[in-house]
């Protein structure tokens, strides 16, 4: 369940009644487009909804009589009636819930560019995300918040290769870890990203080349100093099949 104050009202008006219910607005959308079990992965209905109920007005909480949603639904089961709800009716956002709106996806988008976009005029390192939020607003670049963020980036990074300077790009790094760290520490920096390969050396370290959006290299880095107490050895790989590290 999601709390009132994060609800939007989805309704629907069909033989002379109105149906409406509170549901999450970005799972009301992906409901709409078909796309619910892909974006929100792991949740259910009752996960996107305030309340497992169906009104005739929710701001006053007035239900409509069972007989009409009998004659609308074939059920009178909520469960079954609040997807059809969202699907073939409308979502009433207000301003404030869109400014809101607006506001996640543009935090989102921010996200998926500082993760994953890099400065290649300076060395391919990461763009802070107060720098690509600052170029945004140079660029003039509205986000749509009826739109998920991960399909808005095309437009946002056309936006702003003319105000800085960024690609997406992935990064190898071989990471070596010695073996005082390496039992507990390979767990978590294998995790990070795709693992290419791994070695176990004589002396007891491990070796891992890890695969992963260029934009995250400082996080990796930290989480690699963190498991190691800074004694971790690291490098990015050009040749995947090199394991060296130094």
């Amino acid at each position: 369940m999601i709390s009132l104050d994060d609800a939007v009202t989805a309704q629907l008006e069909s033989h002379g009644e109105r149906f409406e219910v509170l549901v999450d607005p970005d799972a009301a959308l992906a409901i709409k487009r078909g796309t619910f079990d892909e974006e929100f992965e792991g949740k259910e209905l009752e996960d996107v909804i305030a309340a497992e109920d169906v009104f005739e007005d929710a701001a006053s909480g007035d239900r409509p009589p069972e007989s009409a949603l009998e004659e609308v639904f074939g059920t009178t089961d909520p469960m079954e009636i609040i997807p059809q709800i969202i699907e073939r009716g409308e979502i009433q956002i207000t301003a404030e819930q869109r400014r809101e709106m607006q506001e996640q996806k543009r935090k989102r988008l921010i996200n998926i560019i500082a993760r994953n976009g890099i400065n290649p005029q300076q060395n391919d390192t990461p763009h802070p995300p107060e720098r690509i939020d600052r170029a945004l607003e140079e660029a003039g670049y509205t986000v749509d918040p009826m739109t998920p963020a991960q399909q808005q980036v095309d437009d946002a990074l056309d936006a702003l290769r003319p105000v800085i300077p960024i690609r997406f790009e992935e990064i190898t790094v071989a990471a070596q870890l010695p073996a005082d760290y390496a039992g507990s520490g390979q767990a978590k920096v294998r995790e990070f990203g795709d693992l290419e390969r791994e070695e176990w050396q004589s002396d007891g370290s491990w070796v891992g080349v890890v695969t992963f959006p260029a934009g995250m290299q400082n996080e990796f880095y930290e989480l690699v100093n963190e498991v190691s107490s800074g004694e971790a050895e690291t490098r990015v790989v050009k040749d995947k099949d090199e394991l060296a590290t130094r």
